[in-house]
C-alpha cells in the first residue's frame, strides 16, 4: 500500500503562482439526466476539490438548472438531448431559457473536447435510447482525440451493451460496483464471475477488453490493466451511501490526467491509469472513513466531499 501510494504523490503536480487556469486540469462529466442530478454534481465538485481548475458537465437541459443551482463552481452544458426530457417544464421560462438539447449533442460536446484533459462518462446518465447514442457518439469522438475516460454507472451499461465501445481503448479506466462488473463480465466473457477468485476475475476481464483498467468496487478495491493486479484495502467505514462512486470518478478523472503528464518515469514503470486508479481509491476510502468519525449512520456523500481537502493531505501531503 505504501509503496503505491508513494508513487501517487509522484504523480501529483507541485502548486505554483506561475501556472495559469486549467494547467493543472479541465475535467468533463458527461451525465445528468431529469431524475438524476446530484451524480454528475458529485463527480464534478470532486474533481475540482482535488485539484482540477475547471469542472464541466454536459447534461440534459432538465438537469441543467437543478445542477447550476447546486454550485457556482461548475459549468454547466445543457446539451444532451434526452426524449420526454422537456415533458411538464415547458411553462418554466428559466429552463426553456437554459434548454438547447438537440440531436447534435455529439457535435456541441465535441467543440469542448479539444479543451478538456479528461472525460468522465456515466454520472446520473439515465438509460434513455436517444441519449445513450449520444454518448456512444462522444465516446467515440473522445477515442480519436486520444482523450482519456472514466466510465461509471449508466455508461458501465452502455459499454456492457456494446463493449467494441472500448475494446483496446488503453486510455479507458472502467469502475464497476459488484452488479456492474457481473454484468460487463458477462457480456464480455460469455459467462459468470468465479466470485472465489475476485484478482482473477478482474484481471481477465481487463485482458478480455484489450488490457483496458478496471478497478471493482467492493469492501477491497481490486484494480488491474490486464498485466498487473493491485487492491486498495486503504481503511473506510460501513456507510455505504449513495453518489461514493461518484466521488470516485470525478477525483479518477483529475489524477488519471496528472498521472499521463507525469509519465511512466514517475510511477516507476507502472501503468499511470493503475496508480492514478489506486489513488483515487485510497482517497474515496479516507474520505468516507473521515466522515464517518464525524457523522456515523448519517454519514452522506456530501460529508465526504468535505473530506478532500483534508484525506488528500493525509494520503499525499505528508
Amino acid at each position: 500500500m505504501e509503496n503505491t501510494l508513494q508513487l501517487v504523490r509522484n504523480i501529483i503536480p507541485p502548486l505554483s503562482s506561475t501556472k495559469h487556469k486549467g494547467q493543472d486540469g479541465r475535467i468533463g462529466v458527461v451525465g445528468g439526466c431529469q431524475e438524476y442530478t446530484g451524480a454528475p454534481y458529485f463527480a464534478a465538485i470532486s474533481a475540482l476539490k482535488v485539484g482540477a481548475d475547471l469542472s464541466h458537465v454536459f447534461c440534459a437541459s432538465a438537469a441543467a438548472p437543478v445542477i447550476k443551482a447546486y454550485s457556482p463552481e461548475l459549468i454547466v452544458h445543457p446539451v444532451l438531448f434526452a426524449e420526454g426530457g422537456n415533458e411538464g417544464l415547458s411553462s418554466n421560462k428559466t429552463f426553456r431559457a437554459l434548454s438547447s438539447d438537440s440531436p447534435s449533442a455529439v457535435d456541441e460536446v465535441e467543440k469542448w473536447l479539444p479543451r478538456l484533459h479528461a472525460l468522465v462518462v456515466g454520472p446520473g446518465l439515465g438509460r434513455d435510447d436517444v441519449l445513450l447514442r449520444n454518448v456512444q457518439g462522444i465516446l467515440e469522438a473522445s477515442k480519436a482525440r486520444d482523450i482519456p475516460v472514466v466510465i461509471d454507472a449508466d455508461g458501465l451499461w452502455l459499454v456492457a451493451q456494446q463493449p467494441a465501445l472500448i475494446q483496446g481503448y488503453q486510455k479507458a479506466v472502467l469502475t464497476p460496483n459488484h452488479m456492474e462488473f457481473s454484468r460487463l463480465y458477462d457480456a464480455v466473457l460469455r459467462g459468470p464471475v468465479d466470485s472465489d477468485d475476485r484478482h482473477g476475475s478482474v484481471l481477465r476481464l481487463s485482458q478480455a477488453l484489450g488490457n483496458v483498467t478496471v478497478v471493482q468496487k467492493g469492501e477491497r478495491d481490486i484494480l488491474s490493466n490486464g498485466q498487473q493486479v493491485l487492491v486498495c484495502s486503504q481503511e473506510g467505514s460501513s456507510r455505504r451511501c449513495g453518489g461514493q462512486g461518484d466521488l470516485l470518478s470525478g477525483s479518477l478523472g483529475v489524477l488519471v490526467h496528472w498521472a499521463l503528464l507525469a509519465g511512466p518515469e514517475k510511477t516507476n514503470g507502472s501503468s499511470p491509469l493503475l496508480v492514478a486508479a489506486f489513488g483515487a481509491c485510497s482517497l474515496t476510502r479516507q474520505c468516507n472513513h473521515q466522515a464517518f468519525q464525524k457523522h456515523g449512520r448519517s454519514t452522506t456523500t456530501s460529508d465526504m466531499i468535505a473530506e478532500v481537502g483534508a484525506a488528500f493531505r493525509k494520503l499525499f501531503e505528508t
